[in-house]
């Protein structure tokens, strides 16, 4: 069953409107018809399941029938902040980190980023990213659409940390060290509702300052493993333990 979301006016406690480009997915790519059942979620804790009255040029409109729990969120607010990397490497990092349960991505331009995004292409990269997250979040049957934040410096992102309940830094240097418990037991120190920030260089790393001025900052340096993951792969390691963590060991 098809999945959309909506804004919480277009949810009523009866009604669904569906607009903007969905409406064509409905009605060109799907090619449903009234009396068909889709999913639609306003983003913000509320689910339905409906059954399309009218198919029209900008709107579809459609019956609630169902009001679901569908419990896809992960327990803890897991934000990934992400070196910005090279290519389309974080379009990945977004689309499967919101399959993995991300509730946002904080891209920031790391000393190593080759990367650097021009103030001018900011507004269109962003919005692709976003676009990514909802059809990511639709397929994975999210309840809501991770947010990609503005892209920071590192001294705006060790003052974003402040706001976390839990910071990790994913630190390959300390899993050259064999350093393989401080992950486990930052997750074993958090409950339910809590927020978390998982740190990620771009290629290359992090850089032994950076490293330092997160630290002051209040987060902790991890080794992900005995292995050194690739950048796109950091953050998807971190998700599926916290999912693992969280969810499958309850």
């Amino acid at each position: 069953m098809q999945r959309y979301f909506v804004t919480e006016d277009q949810l009523s406690p009866t009604t669904a409107i569906i607009t903007g480009e969905d409406v064509k997915h409905i009605s060109r790519v799907m090619r449903m018809n009234s009396g068909d059942l889709i999913i639609c979620s306003d983003g913000a804790g509320r689910t339905v399941k409906c059954q399309i009255e009218q198919i029209a040029e900008n709107q579809v409109t459609a019956r609630i029938i169902e009001e679901l729990k569908p419990n896809t969120e992960l327990p803890v607010k897991v934000t990934i902040a992400q070196g910005l990397p090279k290519g389309d490497k974080l379009e990945f990092i977004v689309q499967k980190g919101t399959e993995l349960g991300a509730v946002a991505f904080q891209p920031f331009s790391a000393s190593r980023s080759v990367v650097k995004w021009e103030p001018k292409k900011v507004e269109k990269k962003v919005e692709r990213l976003e676009k990514i997250a909802k059809e990511a979040a639709e397929q994975a049957y999210r309840e809501q659409i991770p947010a990609v934040l503005p892209v920071k410096s590192a001294a705006g992102l060790a003052a974003f940390a402040a706001q976390f309940d839990m910071v990790i830094i994913a630190y390959e240097e300390e899993a050259k060290a064999n350093e393989q418990q401080r992950f486990a037991q930052c997750l074993q120190a958090l409950t339910p509702g809590q927020s978390i920030l998982i740190m990620i260089g771009p290629e290359g790393g992090l850089t032994e300052a950076e490293v330092s001025q997160f630290v002051e900052a209040g987060a902790v340096p991890c080794g992900f493993g005995p292995r050194i993951l690739r950048t796109e792969t950091a953050a998807l390691y971190a998700l599926a333990a916290i999912s693992y963590h969280f969810e499958l060991m309850r």
